[in-house]
């Protein structure tokens, strides 16, 4: 369970990296992001796919740019950030007990 977890959050991490290129230097194509990330092209691809349809960043001729309210949109994240965050904590504080059966 917990590896899955990981998975996921590196992906998101990953996506939130591409976003952040986004924001600082858009426009900016899979290339220019891909030599700024250190991540390889496939994946840079992916991310803004993905990011593109979850309408933060928008495709132009000259490469991707943030959407226009992107600043709320970062907000949600951060806000969403923490609650999850919490989430989390109490899971790990609300330690599973199991009984040995001999």
């Amino acid at each position: 369970m917990v590896d899955r977890l990981q998975n996921q959050v590196e992906k998101e991490e990953r996506d939130l990296t591409i976003l952040r290129a986004v924001i600082e230097d858009g426009p900016i194509g899979i290339v220019k992001l891909s030599e700024r990330t250190g991540l390889p092209e496939h994946k840079v691809r992916y991310s803004l796919r993905m990011l593109e349809n979850d309408g933060f960043v928008q495709p132009t001729p000259d490469g991707a740019i943030p959407a226009e309210d992107i600043e709320e949109r970062v907000e949600r994240i951060n806000s969403g950030l923490t609650e999850l965050i919490g989430r989390l904590e109490k899971l790990r504080d609300d330690e599973v007990e199991v009984e040995a059966t001999n």
